[in-house]
């Protein structure tokens, strides 16, 4: 039996919020999306969640920027955090990985690309 997960997606633009949902939520995941940052850690710091989407390339503070605000939070170490991304050279995943990141999933995402990841 699958547990039910709670998945955030950060992501300053609405239709990339919206698809990962539209793939999750009939599989019985919960999702919620935030348009950024300070949405997302006002969010965070109030409700549990198992999985971040979190893009890369956000105004304000960016999403490596974010990972690692989370990580040197002692609450959300057990987050899976994903980086969700239309640019992935080799040289920024490993970037990526290294500063936080579990795995980074490319945008436009496929839906068997994004399950894997919650395997």
């Amino acid at each position: 039996m699958n547990l039910i997960k709670q998945v955030v997606v950060i992501d300053d633009n609405a239709t990339n919020r919206l698809l990962p949902g539209l793939f999750l939520r009939p599989l019985g995941y919960s999702v919620k999306e935030c348009d950024g940052a300070k949405e997302a850690l006002d969010w965070l710091k109030h409700n549990y969640c198992d999985v971040v989407l979190l893009d890369i390339s956000m105004p304000h503070v960016s999403g490596l920027q974010l990972c690692q605000q989370l990580r040197t939070d002692q609450r959300f170490q057990h987050l899976k955090i994903i980086a969700y991304t239309a640019h992935a050279m080799p040289e920024e995943v490993q970037l990526w990985e290294s500063s936080g990141f579990d795995k980074v999933l490319l945008k436009p995402i496929r839906k068997d690309d994004l399950l894997a990841l919650f395997k």
